[in-house]
């Protein structure tokens, strides 16, 4: 028994209990807060934050986790929770406690601020607030570099420990190289893929109907969790027996039914974090690419495959008599993977989803390690929209205001998104030689998989790192060609490259 972490312990539970309240505030104002709750409710998040601030970072924690540190006699799941929080004090001792709060409550009013310039499509309604964010982004990532270490790469490591600039130049070097130009071979190709009884006049009540029907066929345990409706979906959890999701509804159905079933990917993840370490600082997924990994394999790999709906297509047929009655099942699969370049990276397809998260790495760079400013974002974004994707977005709503996470300072999280895929990609292909997976799911049996992906990633939380986890199931380091033998084979198919 450690006497240290023992005394640890009583700041780790003050410091998780805090982080739950903010998480309660984040969920609130998102789903249920009244529109002009906002600017008080940002008061009471910096005061949040800043006992926080002081829960973790300061002088009785930094004897303990040293004391900590020199105890062999730490379990392994202790020394896991040693290392997070030394890790989380480095973050926050070189950042003095009155600017940290101030960033909180910055974020919290920037979303806002960020909600009403979409709405009003008026970027310059936002620029002043986004350059705010930005530049205290800039000045924390300066505080917290180590020796030679550039600022994006600091924050880069937030979300993906491990992947640094040169790295992802080199993944997203190869997504260029060979998805680019199998887009060009998509959109020349003779094949047309209907899609127009995905659109139309759907009700929040049928797709609320259908989208729990979904989510508890996938895995989501409504006695542990809660869905609502929000603008941008997301998924968020205080503990393994607390996950709360929110999906969004419109007149595209396609749209609400995958959008159910990538955050119940993530919702997963969360109740599969094993009880010795949920309320924890290891308590949560290893990785943002890894947490991706599970949402968007969910969504695609399973979820567009057509052994997925072979034993629920009906339900599907029923909840919407007038647009599907007709709609055979290998139409209906098809109109779903459907590729075409869009402006909107939640509506995008597989194939074009990682070009949107290319250019979103690009602007980061430069906003943060080059010389591209706030006010010059949309004209750079929509040159290279039209670049990569050969479209130009004629308004900022469907351009570089679309999405929320730079009201939030979440610099360094978008290649996450890439990430998670290829690492669905690579799961995949070993999970085929170990099971019969689409016979699984064409005998409805997720649970043989969800059970899987619970054993060698869920349980582990934040003990081991991607690559580790990757390594340790497949046997190899993260290997991006997967992701791109995946694209190659379903559209070349769906398309008959090949012929």
């Amino acid at each position: 028994m450690s006497q240290a972490f023992d005394e640890l312990k009583q700041y780790l539970d003050r410091a998780m209990a805090l982080q739950a309240a903010l998480q309660l505030f984040e969920w609130d104002d998102a789903t249920a807060a009244p529109k002009e709750a906002g600017k008080l409710t940002s008061n009471v998040i910096r005061i949040l934050s800043g006992e926080y601030f002081q829960a973790v970072n300061n002088e009785e924690v930094k004897r303990l986790v040293k004391a900590s540190r020199e105890d062999e006699s730490l379990t392994p799941i202790q020394a896991a929770q040693v290392r997070e929080l030394s890790e989380e004090l480095e973050k926050l001792s070189c950042i003095p406690k009155e600017e940290y709060q101030d960033f909180a409550r910055l974020t919290s009013e920037a979303t806002r601020v960020w909600e009403e310039a979409k709405e009003a499509n008026d970027f310059l309604r936002f620029a002043p607030t986004l350059k705010q964010v930005v530049e205290y982004q800039k000045k924390f990532a300066g505080y917290r570099a180590k020796d030679g270490q550039r600022k994006y790469d600091v924050m880069l490591n937030d979300y993906e420990p491990g992947f640094h600039m040169e790295l992802l130049d080199r993944f997203f070097d190869t997504i260029k190289k060979e998805v680019v130009p199998l887009l060009k071979a998509v959109s020349e190709s003779k094949v047309l893929v209907r899609d127009d009884f995905l659109t139309g006049e759907f009700s929040d009540e049928q797709q609320e109907r259908i989208g729990r029907f979904l989510a508890e066929y996938v895995g989501f345990d409504f006695a542990k969790g809660v869905m609502a409706v929000s603008a941008h979906p997301f998924t968020t959890n205080l503990h393994n027996k607390d996950v709360r999701m929110t999906t969004h509804y419109n007149h595209n159905l396609d749209s609400s039914l995958f959008s159910i079933i990538h955050e119940t990917g993530h919702a997963l993840y969360e109740f599969g974090i094993g009880d010795d370490l949920t309320q924890t600082l290891v308590g949560q997924g290893a990785s943002m690419g890894m947490h991706e990994s599970q949402s968007r394999f969910f969504e695609n790999i399973i979820g567009r495959n057509k052994s997925f709906w072979i034993p629920i297509y009906e339900t599907l047929q029923e909840a919407f008599p007038e647009a599907l009655s007709e709609i055979g099942l290998d139409l209906f699969v098809n109109a779903v993977n459907k590729a075409e370049p869009g402006f909107i990276r939640t509506e995008a397809d597989e194939l074009t989803y990682s070009l949107h998260i290319l250019i979103r790495y690009e602007l980061e760079k430069e906003l943060i390690e080059g010389e591209l400013s706030v006010e010059d974002l949309p004209r750079v974004w929509a040159d290279k929209y039209e670049a990569y994707l050969g479209i130009r977005p004629e308004n900022v709503r469907e351009g570089v205001l679309q999405d929320i996470h730079w009201s939030q300072g979440s610099f360094g999280y978008f290649p996450s998104y890439a990430l998670g895929s290829a690492f669905g990609a690579q799961l995949y292909y070993h999970m085929k030689k170990e099971m019969d997976f689409e016979g699984l799911l064409e005998e409805g049996r997720l649970e043989v998989i969800r059970e899987y992906l619970r054993e060698h990633i869920h349980k582990y939380g934040k003990l081991k790192d991607s690559r580790t986890i990757l390594r340790d199931i497949t046997g190899e380091d993260f290997n991006p060609d997967y992701y791109v033998m995946y694209l190659k084979e379903k559209y070349g198919k769906l398309y008959r490259l090949d012929q």
